[in-house]
This record gives structure tokens, C-alpha cells and sequence, in this order.
């Protein structure tokens, strides 16, 4: 989005000049970590050695003294763009002054053997001279603790507790306030290079890497990656970002995948909805397993497949809705009271309290990826099929009970709709599996308990007043999340209940061209205060029901407009406000990404696709009550 968006910002709020969008930040990553870097060059979120630990630069929820690192020019007027160099998750920012002008490069390489893990930035001058100055301030534990700083062999070196972190650069650098500083000039032709390096506070680091080398291999090895993309259908450079991107928040060692590299960033500014998502939620396991099967990613797939196997088993029947990016099961939430949050949204969340919710809707999307693992060819799916079936046979009987729901409400358990008809599914693809692949299991017994649940829902969840499927049993409103019933293949989207409810959707939750999830008032019962923005994933949901009903022109009209929402880099957090026109929650959203190359492939007619996929080989009884 450009710096001169001319609707950001509202009544009561500072003015733009003074704030900081969350579609201002890059994202850069080494497939085991991640930081934001705003476009004026200041790295403000950086979690090491992993996306899941204690922040280094927590500044994105608070100020410069709970950590950051500032590189830009000395010219106040100096102008800049960036873009990511093609096909990698490089971050390239050009600044531009009358005197000269300057290339900055930021990068994450893959970690070095022995636990170091870099963040290099390599200033190039291209024209003149230009003057820029840089300042570090480390504060370990999310802005918490001020390190202890040394000057040795010509580099910084900063330890607090378990964690130490290295700085070394061309140039030379100063300590002042608690800071390291340096001012310094590029001419064109040169160029000066920084390598923040952190490694386990007890070991001796090895000698730094050389940032140029580490640049090229970088680049080869994202550029290597994003030719195996096999989609070629329509905004095919759209959907090869939002894949590089989704690699980019894959913790490499697992598999991985998570939901977002940040914490408590806002669904509405000065709000208390402010969650942490550094974790893999089970949720995205269906769309993960389709968007990357369909577009060639076959060893991510399997990875996250394997992922998926090692966090549940054990306990099949106590699948949570979320683990850590090992398979960590708990994920006890505190609140960080030293942090001031996003624009003071407080509390500043670490962890999860979701994680010990009973949301049914997982064992459908568990069992649908298994299930669209083994359709995609991913090896080895035999040694799956047990842990499928232990899963299926805990849910005879859990499927009855209410739950949290797919968003996590933190009111009282209901029959959620959407969680019933994941039910569904997990037991039509274990029917479906057994079926087609020739497995053994108790047939019976899953197609009995996919057509009880499926008449359950029709007479239970279905409003005959108002022809739409609803929230839960017993609601009088929607919930965004019954755009995909025609896609997961409950029903035929030309079913009359199907069109019904895609209308009151449309009527209800479909504001200035973008889907909220459901309605946020006091009788909604969600159990939080205050509002939220609309949620892109749904949005794109509603633009996949247009497309299975026929309504192309709609369909891709939609598509377009959600892309123009994302940031010049082609970025997606959770949300968006179309009143203020700025990105809401946590940044960059793998849920947001993994939505939009599946809405791709469905709107290309790809069968690789979640619609393509689940609708057509579903085996519903879809005879009306």
C-alpha cells in the first residue's frame, strides 16, 4: 500500500504521519525465524533462534527501547521504495537523496551449523554519495533486559541468560546510551556490510560467515525453490508470493507451518483481542495439504504431513486445535505487562490458552489432509492410515458434544455448525479413503455417523425463515465460515440452502467488499469485548462460493479487489478494515496466503484445488429435509 493512502487513519487516532501501519512492515526469514522490518529500514520484531522464542527487537509492541535496529539515510527527505529482489524473500530497499543514492539489502540466510542464526544487511551505493547512519539497541526477553556489552576482536558481542548475539560490520561502530551507533557514507561502488549473529550464550561462536557469499547462495536457493512452483493459471506472480511467503513462515526442522511469525498484533487498534500465533494450528492442515500438493510442493506437503503425524500421536483422542513447531502441547499463555502493545493494545500476549479448547472441527481437517495427502501421491500414507483410524473412532462419539467453534470463542460451548460439518468430513474421507485406496476399517460405522451427522445438521443447523444454514443450533445469524459447506462438499452449491445461505452471508457480514466472520456484538456471546476487522481468509471463501455457483464475473472482480489489500510486497495479515483501509492483526497470516492460492486454483478450474478436490469426490446425502 503507498505511503500516501488517502483514507488511513480516523477520528480520535494520531496522525499518519506519526503511526505505523502494519502493511508498512517487510517480512524476512530464514525458514526458522522471522523479523519485520518497516519501510523506513528499522527492524522492529525478531524472535531467535526461532519463531516461537523470547523477542531481540520487540519494538513493534512498544518503543525503540524495547529493541530495534535502525539503518536508513541522514536526510530527512531522502525518498525510498523496496521490493523483494524476484523470487526470494530478499528484501530490497533503494534510497534516494539529491546527493547519491543507496541499495540496501536484508536478509536471513539459513542458519550456520552449531546454532548460529544471521540477519546481514548489506548497504550498496549505486550513484554519488549518500549519508546514513545506523543504531542497534538489543533488549533480550521482548524488551526486558538490557545486555551485557563488549567490545571484542573488533565486535559487539551482547549476552544476557542463555542467549548472546554478535554484531560485526566494515565500518566502525560506537556504544552511546545504551545503543551502537554509527554515521557513515556510500559512494557508488561501495559497499559496507552488517551480520547480526545469535548463538547459545555457553558456546564459542565461530568466525562470521561472509555476508556476500551467504547473499548469492540466499538468492539461488529461494530462486531454485520458486521454480518448482508448477500453477501457471491466472496471477500466477500473486500466488508464487504468497507460496514464497508461506515457505518463509515453515519451520524447516519440523515441517511446521505458522499461523503468523508475530504476537498480539491487533484485530482492532487499542482492543484486547491481541493473540499470539507463533504456533501450527491444525485448522490449516486441509488447505495446507491442497495449496501445496497443487502447486508441485510435494516435499513441503509431505513435511507438514509428517508434522501432523508426530503432534498428534499419542493422543488421538485429545487432538488440540493448535501445538507448538515441534509438536509442543503446551502452550500456556501469559500476558506481558512491560510492553505497551500495538498503538497500546493491550495485553501483549506469549502463548495460547486456546490450545486446551475442544474444537471439533480439527478432526475433519486432520483427516481431510490425510486424505488429500494419499490423493496427492505423498509417500508413505500407509503408516498414516492407524493414526486416522484411532482419530475416527474417538469421534463417534465426541461429535455430539458442543464446542469452542473453528474461531475459538471464549464464551460457552455450542453445536456449531461448521463444527459439526467437519465432523462430516472427517468421517466422508475416511469413508472415501477406504473406499477408493482399498483400506481396511469399520466402514460401516463412518458412513452411518457421516449421513446422522449430515441430517443432523440440514434439520438442526438449517433456519427454514430465513432459508440459510446458521452460527450454531438454535442461532438467529450466520457465520462466514458456512461459505465453504459447498466446497468441502456438504451440500451441491446449487442446492437452494447453499444459495440461500451464501445470500444472507452476503447480506449480513459482507461490508465494502470484505467478509467479517460474524457479527462482534454483545449478543454474540464470544466472551470478548469490543470489535474486529473483516477476515481475508473468508473473504476469499465467499469469492470460492461464487466461483462453484457460477458467478465468475463476481468471483474474480472479488479476487482482485482482496489482492489490491495486500501491501506492496504482496503481504496478508488476518484482517482488514475497509473503513480505515489499513491491515489488522497478525502479520504476514499463512491462513490469509494459504486462502488465496487456493481461491486461485479454484478460480482457475484447477482441480489440484480444496473445491476441486472435496466437492467432487464427497459422498454426501444431499437429499432436502
Amino acid at each position: 500500500m503507498p505511503d500516501d493512502h488517502p483514507t488511513r487513519g480516523s477520528a480520535g487516532n494520531p496522525p499518519a504521519a506519526s503511526r505505523r501501519f502494519i502493511e508498512d512492515y517487510a517480512l524476512i526469514g530464514s525458514t526458522e525465524s522471522a523479523a519485520l522490518i518497516h519501510r523506513d529500514g528499522t527492524v522492529e520484531w525478531l524472535c531467535l533462534p526461532a519463531f516461537d522464542s523470547d523477542a531481540i527487537f520487540a519494538s513493534l509492541l512498544g518503543t525503540a527501547e524495547h529493541g530495534s535496529w535502525r539503518l536508513r539515510a541522514v536526510d530527512p527527505d531522502a525518498h525510498s521504495s523496496r521490493r523483494y529482489l524476484p523470487d526470494t524473500m530478499i528484501l530490497e530497499t533503494t534510497i534516494e537523496t539529491p546527493g547519491g543514492k543507496a541499495v540496501v539489502c536484508d536478509f536471513m540466510p539459513p542458519p550456520a551449523a552449531g546454532g548460529t542464526h544471521e540477519l546481514i544487511r548489506i548497504v550498496r551505493g549505486v550513484e554519488g554519495a549518500i549519508a546514513l547512519c545506523t543504531e542497534l539497541r538489543l533488549r533480550l526477553n521482548y524488551g526486558a533486559w538490557l545486555p551485557w556489552v563488549e567490545r571484542k576482536e573488533g565486535m559487539i558481542h551482547a549476552v544476557a541468560g542463555p542467549d548472546a548475539v554478535r554484531l560485526s560490520s566494515s565500518i566502525d561502530l560506537a556504544n552511546v546510551d545504551f545503543a551502537t551507533q554509527a554515521d557513515f557514507k556510500v559512494t557508488a561502488g561501495q559497499t559496507v556490510a552488517f551480520a547480526l549473529e545469535y548463538y547459545p550464550s555457553h558456546i564459542v561462536p565461530p568466525l562470521p560467515r561472509d555476508p556476500f557469499a551467504l547473499l548469492r547462495h540466499s538468492e539461488a536457493g529461494w530462486r531454485r525453490w520458486a521454480l518448482a512452483c508448477t500453477y501457471d493459471g491466472p496471477y500466477a506472480d500473486t500466488v508464487r508470493r504468497s507460496l514464497l511467503t508461506l515457505k518463509a513462515l515453515t519451520y524447516a526442522p519440523t515441517g511446521g507451518i505458522v499461523a503468523a511469525p508475530t504476537t498480539s498484533l491487533p484485530e482492532v487498534p487499542g482492543g484486547v483481542r491481541n493473540w499470539d500465533y507463533r504456533y501450527c494450528w491444525l485448522r490449516d492442515a486441509v488447505l495446507t495439504i491442497y495449496a501445496l500438493t497443487g502447486s508441485g510442493y510435494h516435499d513441503e506437503a509431505s513435511a507438514w504431513r509428517w508434522w501432523l503425524m508426530r503432534a498428534v500421536a499419542g493422543a488421538p483422542d485429545k487432538l488440540q486445535i493448535m501445538y507448538g513447531l515441534r509438536g509442543e502441547r503446551r502452550l500456556a499463555e501469559v500476558e506481558l505487562d512491560h510492553l505497551p502493545g500495538y498503538e497500546d493494545s493491550r495485553p501483549v500476549r506469549v502463548g495460547n490458552a486456546a490450545h486446551d479448547q475442544l474444537q471439533l472441527d480439527v478432526y475433519g481437517a486432520v483427516l481431510a489432509a490425510f486424505d488429500g495427502a494419499r490423493r496427492g501421491g505423498l509417500p508413505d500414507m500407509d503408516v498414516v492410515w492407524p493414526l486416522q483410524r484411532a482419530i475416527a473412532t474417538h469421534l463417534l462419539d465426541l461429535w455430539r458434544q458442543p464446542d469452542s467453534g473453528l474461531w475459538e470463542v471464549r464464551g460457552p460451548p455450542r453445536h456449531f455448525v461448521y463444527s459439526k460439518v467437519m465432523c462430516w468430513l472427517a468421517f466422508d474421507r475416511m469413508v472415501a479413503s477406504a473406499e477408493d485406496f482399498h483400506l481396511d476399517g469399520p466402514v460401516d460405522d463412518w458412513r452411518a455417523a457421516r449421513d446422522a451427522i449430515h441430517a443432523d445438521v440440514c434439520e438442526k443447523g438449517f433456519d427454514v425463515a430465513s432459508n440459510s444454514f446458521v452460527q450454531h443450533y438454535g442461532a438467529d445469524r450466520v457465520d462466514a465460515a458456512l461459505l465453504q459447506l459447498p466446497t468441502l462438499g456438504f451440500l451441491p452449491a446449487d442446492d437452494p440452502r447453499i444459495q440461500g445461505t451464501i445470500a444472507r452471508i452476503e447480506r449480513d457480514l459482507l461490508v465494502d467488499g470484505v467478509v467479517y466472520r460474524y457479527l462482534t456484538d454483545e449478543t454474540n456471546g464470544d466472551g470478548l469485548p469490543g470489535r474486529e476487522g473483516a477476515f481475508l481468509a473468508c473473504s476469499f471463501w465467499l469469492c470460492d462460493a461464487f466461483t462453484v455457483s457460477g458467478r465468475l464475473d463476481e468471483a474474480t472482480a472479488m479476487f482482485e479487489r482482496l489482492v489490491s489489500y495486500g501491501n506492496d510486497l504482496g503481504l496478508f495479515a488476518e484482517e482488514y478494515d475497509p473503513a480505515t483501509c489499513r491491515q489488522l492483526g497478525n502479520f504476514p497470516q499463512a491462513f490469509s496466503h494459504f486462502a488465496l492460492v487456493n481461491c486461485a486454483h479454484t478460480l482457475a478450474g484447477a482441480a489440484s484445488g480444496v473445491a476441486g478436490h472435496l466437492a467432487d469426490d464427497a459422498r454426501p446425502d444431499t437429499t432436502p429435509p
